[in-house]
């Protein structure tokens, strides 16, 4: 018996669409009621969860779809999955969510063995933890450790703020407010909110029309496929971008006190970064005392077929700070130097300081991700499936072009050669029961849960041969 069928002995042998568009019917009346509450504009279609199982999402109009999106790579066990259950149901769960506790000020005496568990299955290195609520929160706390972690070195770690300091920083000036900058990617995507949105550099519409911090962008590595025969090439343009990151650091107007990378850019097209790359700038940033910042939040917990993708780079010595969310269902950042922690109470703090439920559910997936060998099924899977699309790109090279992932588990994309041939591909695929998702302005990107098997990979490829000829 496979994992899926000892999760999921009743879930779905193959998809079922019976509407002739999606949104079918049902999903349109909810979305229009919907919408007069709320901007229901971005949604593919209303879910039904309660009958949504295993590798299945299942629609307002019952539709069944086969799901290689999963909430935006968030799931990590697929819908419903029991053990998630039982800990959703545990004593320790009611209290976190019936009394939700302050936990900067209130600690529950269940706290240290919540984030036990956490630390478990922190990246190799890393033996601390401080708790966000999102990916975009956990990048924010991340640029606020490292700021005031860099201005310690320059104070002196214990010595006291000065009066000037805490006078001109209720007027937002120098010195209390230095100047300072986070170096991030183009194509980079950190999140929403002010500070993650002036390193985020995807899409305009993620960004349009708020205030933006005067940081500076360099270039992530575009490489050439297939990874093998082009490794010159490939090498060459490490180190042209290198040279970037080296120029703007000593270039910049304010100092660059952080840099932060996706080690695969998502968001902005499915960018891999190279082993060879993410050391150098591990060197780079020690030369300069730039604090490094690995964005964990897509990537993170075993679908790249490492639970951390950036564990593939083996990076020496550790990074300093690896920010998670989505697939932990949880979120915040790892950490190892306690100098991290600020020099007094109060400076990294909120209300919540994350959230205990949250917390619980990450470390019943860590568990389950270990105790049922989910990673090494991912990677397994991921073999399996990119040795299919291989195959597809050599029938149809024009519809698969810049295939990668290959050795990355289901971290697979591909582009097509315009943005409405992809958005085609994506509108057939869910027409034929697969939810796909794309990124970028021309790829398709897959990010099923762990769950998927290679039962599941015939599906998805049978379903492309029938539908890629008719683009």
């Amino acid at each position: 018996m496979t994992v899926c069928e000892s999760y999921y002995p009743s879930e779905p042998t193959k998809p079922s669409v019976a509407t002739s568009s999606i949104p079918g019917p049902k999903s349109q009346k909810e979305l229009a009621e919907l919408g007069k509450v709320f901007d229901a504009r971005p949604a593919y279609f209303v879910a039904d969860y309660e009958k949504s199982v295993g590798n299945y999402i299942v629609d307002a109009d019952e539709n069944v779809y086969l799901d290689l999106y999963a909430q935006i790579s968030s799931i990590a066990l697929g819908y419903n999955n029991p053990s998630l259950i039982k800990a959703a149901q545990s004593p320790e769960m009611i209290r976190a969510l019936v009394d939700r506790p302050a936990l900067g000020n209130f600690p529950s005496k269940d706290l240290t063995g919540i984030l036990s568990k956490l630390l478990k299955f922190a990246p190799k290195g890393q033996d601390k933890i401080w708790s966000g609520l999102s990916g975009a929160d956990a990048n924010e706390l991340a640029f606020k450790a490292a700021f005031m972690y860099y201005r310690s070195k320059q104070r002196g770690y214990s010595t006291e703020f000065s009066a000037e300091e805490n006078e001109s920083v209720m007027e937002n000036s120098l010195p209390g407010s230095p100047h300072l900058a986070v170096m991030s990617f183009k194509r980079a995507f950190h999140g929403r909110l002010f500070a993650s949105g002036s390193v985020t550099c995807s899409k305009p519409i993620h960004k349009l029309d708020f205030p933006a911090f005067n940081w500076p962008h360099a270039e992530y590595p575009s490489y050439q496929f297939p990874l093998e025969a082009n490794e010159e090439a490939n090498r060459a343009e490490d180190d042209r971008c290198l040279k970037i990151v080296e120029d703007l650091i000593t270039s910049w107007p304010i100092p660059v006190a952080a840099l932060i990378i996706e080690p695969i850019q998502s968001e902005g097209g499915d960018n891999h970064a190279s082993k060879y790359f993410l050391q150098k700038l591990r060197d780079v940033t020690l030369k300069h005392g730039v604090v490094y910042i690995i964005d964990e939040v897509q990537t993170g917990v075993g679908a790249t077929g490492k639970f951390w993708c950036h564990e593939w780079a083996e990076i020496t010595p550790a990074v300093d700070l690896v920010t998670f969310s989505k697939k932990f269902q949880s979120a915040g950042y790892f950490f190892h130097d306690p100098e991290f922690i600020p020099n007094k109470a109060y400076r990294q703090f909120n209300t919540w300081c994350g959230d205990p439920a949250r917390m619980i559910i990450a470390g019943a997936i860590g568990q389950e991700v270990v105790d049922k060998s989910l990673v090494e099924q991912c990677a397994r899977v991921g073999d399996y499936l990119f040795g299919k699309l291989e195959a597809l790109q050599s029938q149809y090279p024009k519809y698969f072009q810049n295939l990668r992932g290959k050795k990355r588990g289901t971290f697979i994309a591909w582009d097509l050669p315009t943005t409405d041939l992809r958005d085609s591909l994506l509108k057939n695929l869910k027409l034929n029961g697969c939810n796909v998702g794309g990124c970028a302005e021309k790829s398709v990107r897959l990010r099923p849960a762990l769950t998927f098997e290679e039962k599941h990979a015939d599906i998805f490829v049978d379903t492309l041969k029938k539908v890629v000829p008719q683009l």
